[in-house]
This record gives structure tokens, sequence and C-alpha cells, in this order.
């Protein structure tokens, strides 16, 4: 008898253990996963203020100024391909981000609104390319680049990710001396070495990264197409909603 209930004691115990060591364990990955899920975002935050110029890229800042800077500077919103500010929920809308020249505020107007950042998502040699490009409010020149995802090889194509690289984007525009849109291009060396008339359409490119630089110059011209008709609403100094109530100087 002693020993049926000592066998029965060692089964419950270990079904108790068992119970608690799952419970444990899942709220350990689910503890990770929210966790992860912030720093995901927190980064996010990061690579939109870097690319507006907000924050220094060799700089560390904690997560309370991050998401103080961003919630004042940067408005998320959503545009049509012709420019038009739309309903969040709305399906076709695509991702876009305001930057404010001090606080954010109406989204609809024009002279709170300092320039845009426009999301690049494209393939690269070994992988997807993701980073964010940033403009000015003229519609035309850009004010800053940066990436936080990819798989392009170290030293190389990896290149992309580095201060030097990004910070030549700076200046650059994406339409030429006939005011035509051109799109920002990756150069095959340095852009310095092209014909006068395109330098400001290219950055210098990466030495032993020829692929790379092709694919990311493809991407962010695809990308930008889609998004011309943001830039000229921008270059019309004319904000539209999809309530019609347009904004303007």
């Amino acid at each position: 008898m002693f020993e049926k209930n000592s066998k029965r004691h060692v089964t419950f115990f270990a079904l108790v253990l068992s119970v608690v060591c799952s419970l444990l364990i899942t709220a350990a990955a689910t503890g990770l996963r929210e966790r992860q899920q912030e720093n995901m975002a927190l980064d996010k935050k990061v690579n939109l203020l870097r690319a507006a110029g907000l924050v220094d890229a060799g700089q560390k800042y904690g997560k309370d100024t991050i998401n103080t800077l961003y919630n004042r500077r940067i408005a998320e919103v959503f545009v049509d391909r012709q420019g038009i500010i739309m309903d969040a929920e709305d399906p076709d809308g695509m991702h876009l981000y305001f930057i404010h020249a001090q606080e954010a505020g109406d989204r609809h107007d024009f002279n709170d609104i300092s320039g845009y950042i426009v999301p690049i998502n494209t393939r690269g040699l070994w992988g997807k390319i993701h980073g964010y490009l940033a403009f000015e409010n003229d519609g035309q020149t850009v004010s800053g680049f940066s990436v936080f995802s990819h798989s392009e090889t170290p030293g190389l194509g990896g290149e992309i990710e580095s201060a030097w690289f990004q910070k030549n984007f700076k200046g650059k525009k994406i339409l030429n001396s006939q005011d035509k849109f051109v799109s920002i291009g990756i150069a095959k060396g340095k852009a310095g070495n092209l014909p006068k008339g395109e330098q400001e359409n290219y950055v210098d490119g990466i030495s032993g990264a020829t692929l790379t630089g092709r694919y990311l110059s493809e991407g962010i011209k695809n990308t930008l197409m889609k998004y011309e008709g943001v830039s000229v609403t921008f270059r019309q100094k004319q904000l539209k909603a999809k309530d019609g109530d347009p904004s303007h100087d």
C-alpha cells in the first residue's frame, strides 16, 4: 500500500513539475517574442530618424529619446499612386512618412512638413534589401538614406549599410537637368567621373559590388516610380487628402 502511494506521489510530482516547466517556457517565449517585437519597432523608428537626418548613425540613443523624437517629428500616412492621402485602413494605401519641421501636427498642412520618407524594399544579390529614402519638401532632393536589413556580402555589397555610402545620397536629385524623372542610380565607380549633367543623379558605387549596386538602383527606381505622384504633389506644393481638401503654401 505504501509503495503504491509512493508511486502516485512521484507521478503527481512529475506531472506538476512538467506543467510548471511548460508554463515557464511559454511565459519566457512570450516575453522574448514581445521584446523582439519591441526591438524591431524601435529599430524601425531609429532608421526612419536616421534617414530623416534627425539622429546620427554613429551614436546610440535611449528608447525614450527615440520614441519622443519619433512621435514629435515623424508621422506615418498612407497614400495612393497619385499622392492623395488615404485612410489608414484602405488596403490600396502605400506607406509614407512625413518629416515635420517641429512637432508632428496636421498631416495635410504642407507648411508643417519639411520632407517625406519612402520605404525601400528591393532585391539584392543574396536577398532582400530594406531601407528608407528621405526627401526634402521640394519633391526631388534626397535628404538621407538608411539600410536596416540586407543579406549582402560583408566588405562588398554589405557596404550599403556603411555611413560613407549612405551619406553620399544626401543632396542627390531624382530629376535631371530637364526636370524629368530619372531616379537615383549607383555608379560603377565614382559619380564624379560621369558626365556633369548626370552626376547629381548618381551616388558613388561600391568596389566589387556591381550587382548589388545594379539591383539597388533598379529597386529604388521602381519604388520611386510608384511614389512619383507623391513627389509631384510636393513639387507643386499641394498635398491632397481623399476627401478632396487640398493644402498648399
